[in-house]
């Protein structure tokens, strides 16, 4: 049993002794593809997705030096019609590439190959070598009649972690490329390779050594999808086992939809919060925001303004094609929101096309890494809307009408009206604050008609619930009045709190706002 070259089962048994989330279906699904031209396996997902958990339980499951039935007894994959024929049948090669990163320095390739030449020599003594690492995994195969099963873990972090040392990146896709481009090598040789990371693959022009992996990725996961995290069932199980508010672990760590499978749920924070019997932003503190602020600093096509409309709970359309799955090769807007879905930050819906922010646990992430951003004007209004918000409490009609023009001035909504829905977008991006306490709702029916934005409080929330009615070139008060004569009050009057009418008016002529404030017990 060795460090890389057939590693046992040891790590898996650690995962299924701490209260495992059986995940084991996606062993059948690579069982699939056993030995056939789809053997080659990418799936990429964000940090903290599970991928290292999917890894480890391949690797204790394919590993011919131990025998894991104690261990996937009563599991998902153990009721696969191929589950025995596979079992403990391979040989296995496991890497986690961030240890390569790490001990290398940047130059991974010739150190995978230096521990792999002398674990080989170590583990089958009676095997000669070779003068190649291709030549010695073929004699292994040859003395033993196994074929081998390469599980690579974080395969991208040289990628990720060398992004303009062309040298060291070329050197890693070389060495991919000797192992699963070399037809008659890969043929005789591997019997799977399952790949994982957080980008997709990148090309390297037509002798890619990725060319021929089938890929599955956070927007097109495809039969992979249940595997991404955890499923809204997954998490209702979790919730009744620790006695957690569902509603609770919802609010925090949702958000993430994929097609056949509906709400994927942050699998680490999710476990992490139901094992402390606390929510928290335990998916933030795990990673370094470091990338976010970075890419939100460079502020293409008005990124900030587009940010800014994200955190306050909008969507917004974007392009996927562009990206050309390079952290160092980002060119616009769409690149920047594109590798966000891939390192977790944004979910898409890939019906719609557009990309919003999850869940809370990530609208933090963005606070921490916009307060820490170059551009001070964006963090003066995200730290200005709670501000607003004390205002809007307090019925400051002034304070109130001074954030909106802030907003409006400092280009984080459309520069020239045209329209009430222009305001709207004006004032959505002054209450960014809001979703702390809010859900907020726009075009409520109500009474005779619609309310323009309805803010209606969370659970716990002690907030007041608020109805905004915008006007154009028309004082605050006939926002108030339609309110009231419209009764867009109606679904409010249950509500055990009290409720603000909220008049927010534009002059086109002198460019400035005013506000007008009731409240109603």
């Amino acid at each position: 049993m060795g460090t890389y070259i057939n590693p046992g089962n040891a790590a898996f048994a650690s995962i299924v002794a701490d209260d495992y989330v059986d995940k084991t279906g996606l062993i059948e699904l690579v069982n699939e593809v056993a030995g056939t031209p789809r053997k080659l396996v990418c799936v990429t997902r964000p940090r903290r997705f599970g991928k290292s958990f999917a890894a480890q339980s391949l690797v204790a499951y394919y590993d011919c030096s131990c025998d894991s039935h104690s261990l996937f007894e009563g599991l998902d994959v153990a009721r696969s019609t191929d589950y025995e024929r596979h079992l403990n049948a391979y040989n296995v090669v496991r890497l986690d590439m961030t240890e390569f990163v790490i001990e290398s320095g940047g130059n991974v390739a010739p150190l995978v190959e230096e521990r792999l030449m002398a674990e080989l020599a170590t583990e089958f003594p009676d095997v000669e070598p070779g003068g190649w690492l291709t030549d010695a995994l073929l004699g292994v195969v040859r003395a033993t009649g196994r074929k081998f099963v390469f599980v690579i873990d974080e395969w991208d972090a040289p990628i990720r972690e060398n992004a303009h040392d062309e040298a060291a990146k070329e050197s890693w896709i070389n060495l991919l490329r000797l192992l699963f481009k070399n037809a008659s090598f890969t043929g005789e040789a591997v019997e799977i390779a399952y790949i994982t990371g957080i980008l997709p693959v990148k090309h390297y022009g037509t002798q890619s050594a990725l060319n021929d992996f089938d890929e599955f990725t956070m927007v097109q996961p495809a039969r992979y999808a249940r595997y991404v995290g955890f499923t809204k069932g997954e998490v209702e199980a979790l919730a009744a086992r620790y006695g957690m508010s569902m509603d609770d672990l919802r609010h925090w760590y949702d958000g993430y939809e994929l097609p056949g499978v509906g709400h994927v749920y942050a699998p680490f924070s999710v476990m992490r919060a139901c094992q402390r019997g606390q929510i928290g932003s335990y998916w933030t503190s795990s990673e370094i925001y470091e990338s976010l602020r970075i890419y939100i600093d460079m502020d293409f096509d008005q990124l900030q303004g587009t940010v800014t409309q994200l955190l306050g709970g909008d969507k917004v359309r974007v392009n996927l094609l562009s990206f050309s799955n390079d952290m160092a090769d980002v060119r616009n807007a769409d690149d920047v929101l594109t590798l966000l879905v891939h390192l977790g930050y944004l979910a898409y819906d890939c019906e719609t096309g557009f990309v919003h922010v999850p869940n809370e646990e990530i609208r933090a992430e963005f606070r921490v890494a916009i307060g820490e951003s170059r551009h001070s004007e964006i963090a003066r209004i995200v730290k200005g809307s709670e501000a607003l918000l004390r205002a809007s409490w307090a019925l400051d009609g002034d304070a109130v009408a001074d954030a909106v023009q802030h907003a409006h001035d400092y280009g984080c909504a459309p520069l020239y009206y045209n329209d009430e829905q222009a305001l709207r977008a004006v004032v959505k991006a002054a209450y960014i604050a809001a979703v702390d306490h809010y859900e907020i709702i726009e075009e409520l029916p109500g009474g005779r008609g619609f309310a323009d934005i309805a803010f209606l409080p969370k659970r716990r929330s002690q907030a007041p619930a608020m109805v905004v009615e915008l006007k154009w070139d028309k004082p605050a008060e006939t926002a108030l009045d339609q309110i009231r004569s419209r009764d867009y009050l109606a679904p409010l009057r249950d509500l055990k709190v009290p409720v603000l009418l909220v008049g927010i008016t534009y002059d086109s002529e002198t460019k400035s706002h005013t506000c007008a404030i009731e409240e109603l017990r």
